[in-house]
């Protein structure tokens, strides 16, 4: 069977690979800590649950419309506007069946093939995917690491820019990072992109994921709002991973150029999970916050548990739900040279699942430190104590 040739250019998010290989260790009957998906094992507050069943109950379950229920527009263009800063209407949002699709859609709309698109690596790898598959030219931008935390590389950012370049992909509260731009930095960004002309997806999925400190949208700066579309997502603050509902927040006449990507893809997005997303946004917020409450006390675990550890080395980011430590040392004390066996080899000796590095997109040349990514979104706090224990004992034991 022949199949398009463009499939050749489209990746994957390699995560789901590892929760399949943990899977198949479960299944032979070990117990498995996971540490590799950024899902929540955290229930969606109720009062959201019990919106969507009074919309079921009332009939919202045929089609709405594309670019999303009024009702929901305009909570969002009214909490985003007021976080951020920003003034914003309904015509400047389009709801999405999830966080994901804008990253598609926001392409499509403003890349056309041969263009040069900046994006972070390590990094969310569905950049990559798409921007290789709709025909662009993925220029990889690196961060380096320093007392304060991950920074971007600046010098390496500015060297890849060429008339050719047109988008920039931004992640603040990054996956898988953990990293968080200064004031700074940030400026610095959108000073780039208006140098340049750049567009900029502003992906926010951990905007409010924050333990310390206040976020702020590079879509607040000066000139920014015009060139920037904002990716918002319920999965994150509201636990709502799998009802797949977010929205594309920017210029109104690139959203409605996204609601006709809307009606071509999936005409869309669930009716009744829609007025569950006016309840998350309008209604009592108290799950939210235990939300946050609950994922700082595993950060907290898991961040002195690991810097326990041999040859682990990390620092405590103040925001996502993600740890990205330095395993270089740990790796030599047993002898492993490749992340992925490493990786491997945790899992069969401690029962510990996790991503590397590796997952996170194409690794750069000249990298020569070992990092993997733990989540610990999915995972209590005693099976955090317990897994990195045996993972602590299993690294020290070779010393």
């Amino acid at each position: 069977m022949l199949l398009a040739q463009r499939l050749k250019n489209l990746g994957t998010e390699t995560a789901f690979a590892v929760s399949e290989a943990a899977a198949a260790w479960k299944a032979q009957g070990h117990k498995v800590y996971p540490f590799h998906l950024g899902d929540l094992n955290i229930p969606t507050p109720a009062n959201i649950v019990e919106a969507q069943n009074r919309a079921i109950a009332n009939r919202k379950t045929g089609y709405a419309p594309a670019a999303g229920i009024p009702e929901l527009r305009a909570a969002l263009a009214d909490d985003v506007g007021r976080q951020r800063g920003l003034h914003l209407s309904p015509e400047n949002v389009v709801i999405q069946p999830g966080g994901k699709p804008v990253v598609t859609k926001f392409i499509q709309t403003v890349m056309e093939p041969g263009d040069e698109v900046l994006y972070p690596n390590p990094g969310y790898p569905i950049y990559e995917s798409q921007i290789d598959y709709f025909g662009g030219v993925a220029l990889p931008y690196r961060f380096v690491q320093t007392p304060a935390g991950f920074q971007i590389d600046r010098e390496h950012l500015e060297s890849l820019i060429t008339p050719r370049t047109r988008i920039l992909i931004y992640n603040n509260c990054q996956n898988p990072l953990g990293a968080d731009s200064t004031p700074e930095e940030m400026q610095w960004l959108a000073d780039l992109a208006l140098r340049h002309n750049l567009w900029v997806l502003s992906d926010e999925a951990y905007f409010e994921m924050r333990y310390s400190g206040v976020s702020q949208s590079i879509a607040s700066l000066p000139g920014m709002q015009e060139r920037t579309v904002i990716l918002y997502t319920f999965s994150k603050k509201y636990a709502m991973t799998g009802w797949r509902l977010g929205a594309a927040i920017g210029p109104r006449e690139l959203v409605a150029a996204i609601a006709r990507l809307n009606t071509n893809d999936e005409s869309c997005t669930a009716h009744f999970v829609q007025w569950a997303g006016v309840e998350a946004l309008c209604g009592d917020q108290s799950g939210a916050h235990q939300i946050l409450e609950t994922l700082r006390e595993r950060r907290d675990v898991a961040v002195e548990a690991l810097q326990a550890i041999p040859g682990v080395s990390l620092q405590k980011p103040e925001t996502t739900f993600y740890l990205f430590p330095n395993v270089t040392g740990a790796m030599r004390r047993l002898g492993y040279t490749d992340v992925a066996q490493f990786a491997d080899a945790a899992l069969r000796n401690t029962d510990v699942s996790f991503c590397t590095r590796k997952h996170f997109g194409r690794p750069q040349p000249g990298e020569t430190e070992h990092y993997v990514r733990f989540a610990y979104s999915g995972i209590d706090t005693d099976d955090i104590r317990a897994g990195l224990s045996r993972l602590k004992d299993w690294i020290a034991s070779a010393g």
